[in-house]
């Protein structure tokens, strides 16, 4: 009966961590500016990482030939010609990690040259270490959900060992 209290209570804490928001303090939306240079087949920086809300200013700047900027899930781009930057501003009002890619052919390697553009946090990851520690906790006492089950397996196999041995 305990045994099945405690597990209830591990899957119960276990849901939480994993759907309940997480208090983090809303960061105000800010003026972000990014000098991207394209060449073939990449770009520098590859990850652009901002808060919701923020407004973000892209200046792509090609280096050899004509390259584009295109991030999904936003529909926005840009074309550079070489030596001439291009601007591109929106507001990043969708949280998330998007593609980043070249939209415009500029070589073999053309499908290759991609990007990050991340929103927010990874709140899923924090959400996974969380479930990670409570699944390993479950396996020490005092919670020791495991350890009543791991001790009758035991006890069973040693009766079985001593009564083998037994008839010998």
């Amino acid at each position: 009966m305990r045994s099945h209290l405690l597990l209830l209570l591990f899957v119960m804490a276990g849901l939480v961590v994993a759907f309940a928001p997480l208090p983090v303090q809303p960061i105000a939306p800010q003026e972000r500016t990014f000098r991207i240079e394209a060449r073939q087949f990449a770009y520098s920086p590859s990850e652009l990482k901002v808060n919701p809300g923020d407004r973000v200013t892209i200046q792509l700047v090609s280096t050899d030939v004509v390259h584009g900027l295109y991030i999904d899930g936003y529909g926005v781009s840009v074309e550079a010609d070489p030596g001439q930057p291009t601007t591109l501003t929106f507001i990043a009002n969708k949280s998330g990690s998007f593609r980043v890619r070249c939209n415009v052919t500029c070589g073999a390697m053309h499908p290759f040259m991609i990007g990050k553009f991340t929103v927010g946090t990874n709140d899923w990851l924090y959400r996974s270490i969380g479930l990670a520690f409570l699944g390993v906790a479950s396996l020490f006492p005092p919670f020791g959900l495991a350890q009543g089950r791991l001790s009758s397996f035991l006890t069973q196999r040693k009766t079985k060992e001593e009564r083998s041995g037994a008839g010998d």
